[in-house]
């Protein structure tokens, strides 16, 4: 009898393609539901169904693609682009007479990520390591003229952009000059 109601329940959801579903109690008790009414005069309901609501599904949208096909970077590889100004010192600055003291100060746009630094570089050689601060204090810088810049560098030592030259010109008594 239970296997009789089990599979009575799983046709069920096919009755909402009949138009109407017979219930009926066989010799043995069971009740058994049928598309038809059974033969046989045997007793049975005619039972009504509601229609079952369905919906169909929204069709795919397609999002367009932001990122060209080919490149196969992703975000995080991806490198900003930064801008390096040096603030201070001005270009053609001159330091006079003393121990060779100054300080250069930069601005990066935009901010720095995850490990990457500002490293100095006096004449093309790197100067100290590099560093997260925009600020250097330069202490014992020889006489002459010296051309500064400041670039931005990844984990690597690779320099991602660097900032246009200021010259500055550092005035320091002469060993070679005496009075």
């Amino acid at each position: 009898m239970r296997r009789l109601l089990v599979v009575a329940l799983l046709l069920l959801p096919l009755a909402g393609l009949a138009q109407s579903i017979y219930r009926s109690t066989d010799a043995q008790g069971n009740v058994v539901f049928t598309d038809t009414p059974p033969p046989g005069g045997t007793t049975t309901d005619r039972v009504e169904v509601q229609r079952i609501n369905t919906v169909q599904p929204p069709p795919q949208i397609t999002q367009p693609s932001t990122t060209n096909e080919t490149d196969t970077t992703t975000a995080e590889e991806k490198q900003p682009a930064y801008t390096v100004t040096i603030v201070a010192p001005e270009n053609e600055t001159s330091f006079p007479m003393g121990p060779g003291n100054f300080s250069v100060m930069v601005s990066v746009s935009p901010a720095l990520r995850k490990y990457e630094g500002l490293q100095l570089f006096m004449d093309g050689t790197p100067w100290g390591t590099p560093q997260l601060d925009t600020m250097w204090d330069l202490t014992n810088v020889f006489r002459g003229r010296h051309d500064i810049t400041v670039g931005v560098v990844d984990k690597s030592g690779e320099t991602l952009a660097i900032s246009p030259p200021v010259r500055v010109f550092v005035h320091r008594p002469s060993v070679n000059f005496n009075r």
